[in-house]
């Protein structure tokens, strides 16, 4: 039985996913590791929601060989994401910095998010008045009322 409940745990656990081929790494495991930092900060422009470290699209590829040859020329981290980010705009980062032209980026969720709870407060006040105006707020049963009920009870009952 445990081993049966650690295989299912292996197999819920998260792969780390990584789409770099072979002939990419570079020779030098300290420029390599700036690449998988520098790649895991890209947007694949093609899957959107992976990094090109994680994408196995043809275009995250030509980006991993670009910031790899930008770092064997040379370049820091920072004049690479300048280089990658002045040729394809602030959306090839995953954390797009804080500025005018992404300032939906940043402050779009929230909107999204009080307009949500505007709309449900809105909804859910609307029903609190169909309630009470399809009689929300009853009168106690009559005498009457309760023998018929009590009726209908005791035959469901038999």
């Amino acid at each position: 039985m445990r081993a049966l409940l650690l295989a299912l745990l292996l197999a819920l656990t998260p792969v780390a996913a990584s789409a770099v081929q072979p002939d990419e790494v570079l020779k030098d495991p300290a420029l390599e590791g700036r690449a998988r930092e520098i790649s895991k900060d890209l947007r694949c422009l093609v899957c959107q929601n992976q990094s090109i470290d994680d994408s196995n699209a043809p275009l995250a590829r030509d980006l991993r060989v670009l910031v790899r040859e930008r770092l064997t020329a040379g370049d820091s981290n920072q004049q690479v994401l300048s280089f990658v980010t002045d040729r394809y705009g602030d959306y090839v980062l995953l954390r797009p910095p804080f500025k005018a032209t992404t300032l939906f980026l940043w402050i779009g969720p929230f909107v999204i998010l009080a307009i949500g709870g505007v709309v449900t407060a809105l909804y859910l006040r609307g029903r609190k008045g169909i309630a009470v105006a399809a009689g929300g707020d009853t009168a106690p049963l009559t005498e009457d009322e309760r023998r018929r009920l009590d009726a209908l009870l005791r035959k469901d009952k038999a």
